[in-house]
């Protein structure tokens, strides 16, 4: 039950970091580019690679409360593979298919980049 309240938790909290990340976003962006998914999926990809870092380095906390919340729960809840998906085609529906594959490559290679970038961090702040 721990399990089942740390994801529910921790989605919770995830999706509401995503909604805030979606407010800023709109603000500062005057085009149709959906930044706050590209954000939200970069940021997210950063946060699990530090926490898969940090274990790697010996912090095994596979089967802890706080995996489930934070990886699992609020990394779940703050990244978003289907608006990225319906964002992309979208984009490409009404005719920016520039912008459309700049968004799959940009979310595909950043959010790579970023969990790869955050694995090293995790194990830096360990180490």
């Amino acid at each position: 039950m721990n399990t089942i309240l740390a994801v529910f938790i921790g989605g919770g909290l995830g999706s509401v970091a995503r909604y805030c990340v979606s407010l800023i976003t709109s603000r500062l962006t005057l085009t149709s580019f959906p930044l706050a998914t590209l954000v939200s999926n970069t940021a997210s990809a950063l946060f699990i690679g530090i926490l898969v870092g940090a274990q790697m380095a010996g912090k095994d906390a596979s089967n802890s409360v706080w995996k489930n919340l934070l990886a699992v729960g609020f990394c779940g809840g703050f990244s978003t593979f289907s608006a990225f998906s319906i964002e992309t085609i979208e984009l490409a529906k009404s005719g920016f298919m520039q912008q459309a594959l700049i968004n799959g490559a940009a979310n595909v290679s950043l959010s790579l980049f970023a969990t790869l970038l955050g694995i090293w961090i995790g194990r830096q702040l360990i180490s």
